[in-house]
């Protein structure tokens, strides 16, 4: 298998993003299912595992904790806290961002329970508290770090500046932003901060949300919790247009011998070292055929049509709605 570095940890090139096993995309699968997308990542040599305290408001991290305990010692761990779910004035549980260091450290105390470890080797933000300066929140994570709860820590959906402010507190192993083909806002300054600072760039959501695979998604099918019903680029006017990219793009994917989903990755592969995708899956074979794109190599003429046919200025639509990019502190075109 090929390897990267992140934080102090040699892992797998490309990740499991254990996300969609239990969030965001609809229904869940039933949790069989995914433990067998677990069991076929470890038996594939998987070793960086990526979850939160968000993903279904913790049946991921117990999920994950459940199948991976007796590989503890072979796997990097990682998960976030700053975003959790919190009971309302009726117990219904409610997303909600609160970075105050007394929440980071109860969402990393749940977090270990869940995932029945004494210790996460990568501990993310989720997302900064706009509210409470980076540095309180950092300043918490060190601490975890001290006490021997966590091994190193890490940022997510973050700008370049904020990335400094926090690595000047403690020092920053990865920062989990968006990227892919059709997402570039870490082209802007993320990446270049990164390789400056040697933090590991985590690049979640590589294929687009499905986007960039054989089977696009039926935009018509989404579930009624299917986030992605509230991404613009994911309406029908701007899908329209973004699915005229795609006839292009799979003749590069044949032109490369690989599945379009193997292009995106090894696209990002191709980018540095210090880039690591987290594609995320419900499906055994579609684990093995992103797994697949560590061993594509990419001619440089290419990557540059690559780069010309999908990028910020021909995908139509934002990436999050108006609500959701408030939430964010990445760099935007």
């Amino acid at each position: 298998m090929h390897t990267r570095t992140i934080g102090p940890f040699q892992v797998t090139a490309i990740g499991l993003g254990c996300m969609n096993l239990s969030h965001a995309y609809g229904v869940p699968p039933p949790p069989e299912q995914g433990e067998r997308v677990l069991r076929a990542a470890i038996d594939a040599g998987v070793t960086l595992f990526d979850t939160a305290a968000l993903y279904g408001f913790g049946r991921n991290e117990e999920l994950v904790g459940r199948v991976l305990k007796p590989h503890r010692g072979r796997i990097t761990l990682c998960s976030k806290g700053g975003l959790a779910g919190v009971p309302d004035e009726n117990g219904v549980l409610k997303r909600v961002i609160d970075g105050r260091p007394a929440s980071v450290r109860r969402n990393c105390e749940d977090s270990l329970r869940r995932l029945q470890t004494d210790v996460i080797d990568v501990y993310y933000l989720h997302r900064w508290d706009k509210q409470v300066p980076i540095e309180e929140s950092v300043g918490a994570m060190s601490r975890l770090v001290e006490e021997g709860k966590v091994r190193s820590i890490g940022l997510s959906e973050v700008s370049a500046a904020t990335l400094r402010r926090a690595h000047a507190v403690h020092p920053v192993a990865a920062v989990q932003n968006e990227y892919s083909l059709w997402t570039r806002n870490p082209e802007i300054a993320m990446l270049a901060a990164c390789r400056e600072l040697d933090v590991c760039f985590v690049a979640f959501s590589p294929v687009a949300r499905g986007f960039l695979c054989d089977a696009v998604p039926d935009v018509s099918a989404f579930e009624a919790k299917d986030i992605r019903r509230t991404m613009p680029r994911f309406d029908a006017q701007n899908h329209a247009r973004n699915l005229e990219l795609l006839p292009a793009y799979r003749e590069l994917a044949r032109e490369a011998g690989c599945t379009p989903a193997q292009l995106a990755l090894a696209w990002l592969l191709h980018l540095g070292d210090n880039v690591i995708p987290i594609p995320g899956t419900t499906s055994v074979e579609h684990l093995k055929e992103d797994l697949g794109a560590a061993d594509v190599r990419l001619a440089p003429d290419l990557i540059a049509r690559l780069d010309a046919l999908i990028n910020e200025r021909t995908v139509a639509g934002n990436r999050y709605s108006e609500q959701s990019s408030r939430e964010v502190d990445t760099e935007t075109f």
